[in-house]
């Protein structure tokens, strides 16, 4: 039976913390979950071999698979509804006033299979309503997994996945595909723009943000990672930009950003 000995799990640990910032040190079980079965399916007898192959060709296929498997994370419509609650009353009458050539910069920064794009997206619909003729409120939604930036275009969900989004939207931004199954509507799917993007590498922009949305992403980064991180979000953002954080994430009483509230920040005017 394949194991994962001591010396290969510490060198997935490694790597993955090295190139993608994600702490799997606690994650044991986690790991040799996630990549046991396709380990075996390759025909590969030990995970030394396999480690081996994998991360001496970071252009394979393989590669990539690997870490679509270990850096995916659970997300769903609606989650942390306070942020929601936020953006309609504070974040984007702000945007409304002060965005002046009515170009929002929106950025959710740990999309994976898109229920927080597109919740995002719909809120801001239903806030401008028929006040958004020649707004531009597409949002970039970016992940390191190329997995779930797929499932997150295609836009479709189960209905348990649906659970928590109320009906009305259901019926004004979901098209029934079957008995179990719903598909985001055209008009909302264009509003998102899918890119892959690392977290640990710069963050290159044309213009800044007026949020950024980097939610439930940091609690698998070491204190110096996320700092480092916090900084460059920082640095990303309009004066007057909100961040959105986790509400298990924290961020340092030395940053530069104002706490508003638990889990959302604002870099002063």
């Amino acid at each position: 039976m394949l194991q994962l000995r001591d010396d290969d799990f510490w060198r997935i640990v490694k790597f993955i913390k090295a190139n993608y910032g994600i702490n799997l040190e606690k994650k044991r079980v986690l790991v040799e979950g996630r990549l046991t079965n396709m380990v075996n399916k390759l025909g590969y007898t030990d995970f030394k071999t396999y480690l081996d192959s994998v991360l001496n060709n970071t252009n394979s296929v393989e590669f990539e698979k690997f870490v679509n498997k270990l850096t995916t994370n659970h997300t769903f419509f609606m989650r942390e509804p306070e942020h929601f609650e936020f953006l309609k009353s504070e974040v984007l009458p702000h945007i409304e006033r002060t965005v002046r050539d009515k170009d929002a910069r929106i950025w959710c920064a740990a999309s994976s299979t898109g229920q927080e794009p597109y919740t995002l997206a719909m809120t801001i619909d239903e806030y401008f309503g028929v006040r958004r003729d020649g707004w531009d409120l597409k949002i970039l939604a970016t992940d390191i997994s190329t997995d779930v930036l797929k499932k997150a275009y295609e836009g479709i969900y189960t209905v348990e996945m649906m659970a928590d989004v109320p009906p009305a939207w259901i019926k004004k931004y979901f098209v029934k595909l079957d008995s179990e199954r719903y598909q985001v509507c055209d008009r909302m799917r264009r509003e998102i723009v899918y890119r892959q993007f690392n977290l640990m590498d710069p963050i290159s922009y044309k213009k800044p943000y007026d949020l950024i949305s980097c939610r439930n992403v940091m609690i698998y980064f070491d204190a110096d990672t996320k700092n480092a991180l916090i900084d460059r979000l920082y640095d990303a953002l309009k004066p007057g930009g909100y961040l959105f954080i986790g509400h298990a994430e924290n961020i340092s009483k030395a940053t530069r950003f104002q706490c508003i509230q638990p889990a959302i920040y604002r870099k002063p005017l």
